[in-house]
């Protein structure tokens, strides 16, 4: 096995969120945002880095959905893609491409590996008996029965796996079975499905985890239970009208089963990226075939089995794809003592704290309580009191304390020192090695608590030199310790930026100094004459009791669900009409998307090349929370051709592309025929 230094490149994935609801702050803890740590960390080592995600779309869950807001499956998911992306996006947490896997290009990626599977003898048909629900008149997939769990007894096991001890189940070993849609007792019917002979890969799987020890323990110890009663066939296949249809011939009313094309997600968001947005088809591959890349997992523990067992069986018996390094699942986090449950209501949805807090107070909290060896537990009162204590008095207290006075006495220029203590220079050096240490190993909170007892050490440099006096006293004393200080913060702010990056770049701007290396951080830059910026502002607010009392009574209650009906209320007796003479003013054209960046620097923006037909334009336009760059390569969409042009962020954007919104989710208007770029709107 390489070691991780050789790797010439990094796949990290993230689990595909089910897009059938948004996101909870269990679901940041689980993956989510140690993925992003753990990335932003490799790019500032200066790694060759990508993260792909996307949102897992198909399965009976998404029909049921789908019936109870009375829209399609399909209208669905693409809503809750566009939410779970943008409340990403808002928590700092971006990807190189964030697909879905309802697209076409996932089906056919889907139905191919099967076939791959089916063509070297690791399927086969058998007739089974599946639960079926006379009420609901349907068979009912694993996660729609709930039992007793017939190994440890515990109640509200799944018909898949028993979240109390981790065993995969099937559905008719449960205990005292109930449809979990309608609470009838079930009974068995006969059916017949595809199943994957993960017996036939057992030992092979044993000798890859064998050059696995360096692995959670708790990933450990789920593939240890696994192995203990032997591995069986399992069903890969649903009798069910949402998913990838079964391309065998006979099979054609039923579709593959969500876990075994989610995974295969991840090849498909790889290879969206490469075609689309890096412009090379062949580029994926070096990710999935090549063994100078390392791959690696962030899941949360329910997805163990998958991940570790199921989706690496399928890699070997596939033969064409490398295998995982790296499998960090965290455990779950509860919230007030409770377990996390979305039918209940008992959820913090991370949309709606980030309508009242900043992202980095919501990013460093989970972090410093991860859920990293066993289940942890959120509660208000404790976000409360890290952000008050923790960010508020002491990691913004020394940068305001330490800038606010430069700027007061010392003109705005940080003064330089010649005798720092030795002691602190070694401290300073070291804080980057040990804090990249932590997260190399995926251990987020104590690289959280290293990070406020260096900034307890600034505070304490400050106040036992107690500036405001030796300024005058003893300047030389004041200009050390106030050295020392800017040296601290200067590396703080790098140190930070994987946990609490919007937090990094405000310390820089306000110090007036550039992003560095991760391998630089530590080192002394700060010149003679350096001077900081004049506009100083509060890191983090003190949080009130009554805003913490908002959001414990939001607990257990419905939120307000977002709807693709929703419409504005037109006002009463209306008379703003619009005349034929203000259409005729607007040039509609359709525009073909040629070309899609980033704008630098920018959370919102990207720089378009459209296609008009005679001429291409350059546009800038605030997609990025709403579509990834592979989404909008190539999509026809409507231009203003004739709107003044702007300077945008130093970019000039000649036109505007058209969008509709509705309760957050916009969406880009378009054509439904084949037309020419050019073409003029009547």
């Amino acid at each position: 096995m390489k070691k991780n230094d050789n790797f010439q490149r990094i796949l990290v994935t993230s689990a595909l969120p089910y897009a059938n609801g948004p996101l909870h702050i269990g679901h940041l803890a689980g993956c989510y945002l140690p993925a992003d740590i753990f990335v932003r960390y490799q790019r500032s080592l200066g790694k060759q880095v990508i993260h792909i995600c996307g949102t897992d779309e198909h399965g009976v869950q998404m029909t049921l959905k789908a019936d109870q807001e009375n829209i399609t499956p399909q209208q669905l998911v693409d809503k809750y893609h566009a939410l779970i992306k943008k409340a990403l996006n808002n928590l700092g947490i971006y990807y190189e491409n964030f697909s879905q896997t309802t697209r076409e290009i996932h089906i056919r990626n889907s139905q191919k590996f099967f076939l791959v599977l089916l063509e070297k003898g690791y399927l086969e048909s058998q007739e089974m008996e599946q639960l079926y629900c006379p009420n609901c008149k349907k068979f009912l997939p694993d996660r729609f029965v709930e039992g007793i769990c017939p190994y440890c007894k515990k109640p509200e096991a799944r018909g898949d796996q028993c979240e109390s001890c981790g065993r995969w189940l099937e559905p008719s070993a449960l205990v005292e079975p109930q449809c979990k849609i309608c609470g009838t007792t079930p009974h068995m019917k006969t059916t017949r499905h595809w199943f994957f002979k993960l017996d036939k890969l057992e030992n092979k799987l044993k000798q890859w985890q064998a050059t696995k020890p360096d692995w959670k323990d708790n990933v450990l110890k789920f593939c240890e239970n696994w192995f203990k009663d032997g591995l069986k066939p399992r069903a890969i296949t649903r009798d069910i009208d949402w998913g990838v249809p079964v391309p065998v011939e006979g099979f054609e009313h039923k579709v593959l089963y969500v876990w075994f094309d989610a995974p295969i997600g991840y090849i498909t968001a790889t290879q969206e990226w490469g075609e689309k947005i890096m412009k090379d088809p062949q580029l994926w591959k070096k990710y999935w075939m090549d063994e100078d890349t390392q791959m690696i997992h962030f899941i949360g523990k329910d997805n163990i089995v998958f991940h570790a067992m199921v989706w690496p069986a399928m890699l070997i018996a596939h033969g064409d794809f490398i295998l995982p390094d790296q499998i960090p699942a965290n455990e779950f986090l509860n919230i007030e003592s409770r377990k996390i449950s979305t039918s209940r209501n008992w959820a913090v949805w991370v949309d709606e704290v980030l309508e009242v807090f900043p992202p980095d107070t919501l990013r460093y909290v989970i972090s410093a309580n991860a859920p990293e060896n066993s289940d942890a537990d959120f509660t208000w009162s404790e976000f409360q009191r890290r952000v008050n204590d923790e960010l508020a008095d002491i990691l913004g207290n020394l940068v305001n304390r330490t800038l606010t006075f430069i700027n007061k006495y010392y003109q705005g220029i940080i003064p330089l020192a010649d005798n720092v203590d030795d002691e602190f220079i070694e401290v300073l050096t070291e804080a980057p090695r040990e804090i990249g240490n932590y997260l190399s190993n995926f251990e987020v909170r104590k690289a959280c608590a290293h990070i406020i007892k260096l900034a307890k050490m600034g505070n304490r440099i400050f106040q036992e030199n107690e500036p405001w006096k030796t300024r005058k006293s003893d300047p030389v004393k004041c200009d050390q310790a106030i050295y020392q200080c800017s040296l601290l913060l200067d590396t703080l702010a790098t140190v930070i930026e994987p946990i609490m990056p919007f937090t990094a770049e405000k310390i820089h701007k306000m110090m007036v100094l550039s992003p560095r290396s991760w391998d630089q951080a530590g080192s002394i830059r700060i010149d003679s004459g350096h001077c900081i910026s004049k506009h100083i502002e509060i890191l983090f607010e003190k949080i009130e009791d009554d805003q913490i009392n908002q959001q414990v009574e939001k607990l257990g209650k419905p939120r307000k669900e977002v709807k693709l009906t929703d419409k504005p209320s037109a006002p009463e007796n209306s008379t703003d009409y619009a005349e034929i003479s203000d259409l005729q003013k607007l040039k509609l054209k359709i525009g073909t998307i040629q070309e899609v960046q980033k704008v630098p620097d920018s959370k919102n923006l990207y720089q378009l090349k459209v296609d008009l037909g005679e001429e291409t334009r350059q546009l800038v336009a605030g997609m990025v929370p709403y579509y990834e760059e592979s989404e909008m390569v190539n999509k026809k969409v409507v231009v203003v051709s004739n709107l003044k042009p702007a300077t945008i962020r130093g970019i000039k954007s000649d036109g505007m592309i058209l969008a509709a919104e509705s309760s957050g989710i916009v969406s880009l208007l378009t054509v439904d025929k084949d037309v020419p770029p050019g073409s003029k709107i009547r």
